[in-house]
């Protein structure tokens, strides 16, 4: 009966609250308790918030019973990565260089998502500045995979990932700037989706800045779009905002992809996914022919990135790292800090070199969907890596392995979702990526909610 009500559908959760079948203070409970259970196995928390989970469940009670609820999350249990700040609590982003003292004040998307009732459960792990798609730090160890271990949840949402499919959060708060929700979401069996730039607004800067964007990591389509729908709502604070969209802008989802024009990629830049990776998605794009969708193999679509694109990488770590006082160096992660010192003498005739390249990179993409208004691909060309596996190594290539197919559209900040559509033959997850073109966050969910209802995979790991 616990792990029924710590996976309930945010809408079946908010029904129950309604007929006073269930409160947000017993459902709170639940979670910490859960929380704290797994915690030990998958170090998934950086910080536990139970004496404001608590006073949020509270008042979420009190609104409920009086039957002025403030909306659709009021009292749904979430958790936050922590490169969010909350007022009150300390933001470390992973790294042992950063200052315990509290935020003074909630980032946007924390700030929306108090205003809307949920609870917070606590903050997640994350690798250090977020800088890798596997999810381990010095301040807080090696984040595990609730599916097995052994293996990464992937990152650098990866705590909220692991909490997530281990069973505590109703939701997930994560950011993504080369695949940081739509990784871990398909390592840990789960939708995420990274919308487009701009859309939810936050409070970040820098030469990063442009190609992240906060968004949820859900056990269903359902649940990711009534977070979404709080999380688009405006705040002035980011200069890059675009205007908050219609209230029924997510209001089709459910109007199925029959005679819907459908790229399908089978190894997007030329990169070609492991045999099981192949085969799960192979499955999921006869699901979609089935369903009436009308599929066309497109090819690679893009030239390999690396080339062009590797010094930018390079020169935003590199920025990160003058930030960090020199004598606090020794405390960095080595990968972290022997990428970000490569950085720190990109020339700005580079930098230009890529800016324009990313421009063209999504007028292409532009062009693209013209024709086809979405485009399918593997989310990751492997399944979750090992939990200890030297990041940007010989085993885990950034370019090659972690984020070849998640990170062309952080640079052309078009919407993108992953959903999972199978598992390996050890148990592990794969994840379906479904792209559209920018401000098409609807249409992206419109068609992973019809593959979502065709596939039916259940998110809850066998090990729980």
């Amino acid at each position: 009966m616990t792990m029924e009500i710590l996976t309930l559908p945010v809408a079946e959760l908010t029904a129950r609250y309604r007929s006073k079948a269930l409160s947000p203070v017993e459902v709170t409970e639940a979670h910490l308790e859960r929380a704290e259970l797994v915690d030990a196995q998958l170090a998934a928390f950086q910080l536990l918030t139970p004496d404001l989970a608590r006073e949020q469940a509270r008042a979420s009670e009190a609104r409920w019973r009086a039957g002025t609820p403030i909306g659709e999350l009021d009292g749904v249990p979430v958790t936050i990565k922590d490169n969010f700040d909350i007022a009150g609590l300390p933001t470390r982003s992973g790294s042992l260089t950063t200052s315990d003292k509290p935020a003074t004040d909630d980032m946007p998307s924390v700030a929306r998502l108090r205003e809307a009732g949920a609870v917070f459960i606590g903050k997640t792990t994350t690798p250090e500045f977020a800088w890798k798609g596997i999810t381990d730090s010095a301040l807080r160890g090696i984040t595990r995979n609730p599916w097995n271990p052994a293996h990464s949840p992937g990152g650098s949402s990866g705590g909220g990932a692991a909490a997530l499919a281990a069973g505590v959060g109703a939701l997930a708060l994560g950011n993504d700037g080369g695949g940081s929700i739509r990784i871990p979401a398909s390592l840990s069996g789960l939708f995420g989706i990274k919308p487009t730039f701009g859309r939810v607004p936050h409070a970040q800067t820098g030469l990063f800045c442009t190609l992240a964007s906060g968004g949820p990591i859900a056990r269903s389509v359902a649940d990711a779009a009534a977070m979404l729908q709080v999380l688009v709502q405006p705040d002035d604070r980011d200069y890059y905002a675009v205007p908050a969209p219609a209230p029924d802008w997510l209001g089709n989802l459910r109007a199925g992809i029959k005679g819907m024009r459908i790229g399908y990629s089978p190894a997007l830049q030329g990169i070609e996914p492991s045999t099981e990776v192949s085969r799960a998605i192979a499955k999921a794009i006869e699901l979609a022919r089935e369903l009436g969708a009308e599929i066309e193999d497109v090819g690679p679509v893009l030239e390999p990135l690396r080339p062009i694109f590797e010094e930018h990488w390079r020169a935003g770590f590199g920025a990160r790292l003058r930030d960090v006082p020199r004598d606090q160096w020794d405390l960095l992660d080595p990968g972290f800090r022997e990428l970000a010192e490569s950085g720190l003498n990109v020339s700005g005739e580079a930098l230009n070199r890529a800016e324009i390249a990313r421009a063209k990179l999504a007028e292409k993409m532009a062009v693209f969907h013209r024709r086809y208004p979405i485009l399918l691909t593997a989310t990751t060309p492997v399944t979750a890596p090992r939990a200890d596996i030297l990041y940007n190594g010989p085993d885990y290539d950034r370019w090659q392995v972690a984020v070849p197919y998640t990170v062309p559209f952080n640079l052309t900040g078009q919407p993108a979702a992953s959903l999972p559509c199978g598992l390996s033959a050890s148990g592990l997850p794969i994840g379906l990526q479904v792209i559209g073109p920018r401000f098409a966050e609807g249409l992206v969910m419109r068609v992973s909610q019809a593959l979502e209802s065709a596939i039916g995979f259940d998110t809850r790991p066998p090990q729980r």
